[in-house]
């Protein structure tokens, strides 16, 4: 009989298992404090556990984590994981060091079915969701690896593989695993979820009382264009994009980030800057501008830099906050868009 995974289990799930097993409640919360705060995984060596109960438990459950089938390193000092689960599907999670501060991209699915024109990963097409375990396990992994813990000036962004909305349940109670004081303890301040523009995801995600911030990848100005970059822009085109954006409850001091892809002679021209500052006329936002990040299979081409900085300036013009995101990983095929399953 397969034992049970337990990482990506709530504290009330925990406390139920051990309930079951004739245990006291707080015997399932010290086995989540050690999992998710202590980040033991070997089940035996839960001291705050009685001796008897770690071998019944390492009986009959286990704690895994993603393993790393490959690593790759940027120039830059980004890392790409390649990374096997426990079914032989494959995901990948990058974390880029910076000096005040580490970014995790997670993925959520494997694959992903939006098929964004522009990026690698949707030519790979869909395979499944990942549970919440395995999105967790992504940052339990990278910290154990990189010998940090979880907390230490640390931000996640669920940009990587997949539409976080499209796996919407499993993705919120990896925010809610991940934030919870009791076990990780991440603020969901320093967490960023992005979507292609899932608006029933962007309806609902907006009453959760424990979230990530919001981003949502625009890339264009027109429907006609949004459609031919975009495809999920015929379900949900920009009117009705931005409405769920316009009335997306954000908290104090919070903005919605729109981001923007700038591909070479398609959405990069000076009316297009101008239309992007009248469609997100009115809300409390900032724009972040990415240059494409080429792939081999991509028919697109990266603009060169002074036509993105003049992008910037019409935006900053007309008083619409805009940054220019630096790529990191290009090298590796760690940056935005560039997720696919890689070995080289």
């Amino acid at each position: 009989m397969p034992k049970q995974e337990l990482i990506g289990l709530s504290a009330q799930r925990m406390q139920q298992l051990l309930t079951a097993m004739g245990e006291p409640p707080y015997r399932g919360r010290q086995l989540y404090h050690a999992l998710y705060h202590e980040q033991q995984w070997d089940l035996k060596k839960i001291l705050t556990l009685p001796a008897p109960l770690r071998e019944r438990l390492a009986q009959e459950f286990q704690a895994t984590l993603p393993q790393v089938e490959k690593k790759f390193q940027s120039a830059d000092g980004t890392s790409r994981y390649l990374l096997r689960l426990a079914d032989g599907c494959r995901v990948e999670a990058v974390q880029m060091p910076e000096p005040a501060r580490t970014t995790i991209c997670l993925s959520t699915q494997v694959g992903c079915a939006v098929d964004c024109q522009f990026c690698l990963t949707g030519l790979m097409g869909f395979g499944r969701n990942l549970t919440p375990g395995e999105i967790a396990g992504q940052v339990l992994l990278l910290t154990e690896k990189n010998a940090s813990r979880a907390t230490e000036r640390l931000n996640l962004v669920f940009m990587g593989m997949g539409e976080p909305l499209l796996n919407y349940e499993n993705t919120l109670e990896a925010v809610r695993l991940l934030s919870d004081p009791e076990g990780i303890g991440l603020s969901v301040r320093r967490m960023m979820l992005s979507t292609s523009g899932i608006v029933p995801g962007i309806e609902k995600l907006g009453m959760e009382r424990v979230r990530p911030q919001l981003a949502v990848s625009l890339s264009a100005t027109t429907d006609v264009m949004r459609d031919s970059l975009i495809p999920i822009n015929r379900k949900w085109p920009l009117q009705e994009l931005l409405r769920a954006c316009r009335e997306f409850p954000l908290r104090s001091r919070e903005k919605l980030t729109f981001e923007y892809v700038l591909i070479a002679g398609v959405n990069d021209t000076q009316d297009d800057a101008r239309r992007l500052c009248r469609l997100v006329q009115g809300i409390r936002c900032k724009v972040n501008l990415i240059g494409l990040n080429p792939g081999p299979e991509l028919p697109f081409k990266t603009p060169p830099d002074e036509l993105v900085v003049r992008f910037q300036q019409i935006l900053i013009h007309k008083g619409v906050p805009a940054y220019i995101r630096k790529p990191r990983g290009r090298d590796i095929f760690a940056a935005c868009g560039q997720l696919k399953l890689a070995e080289a």
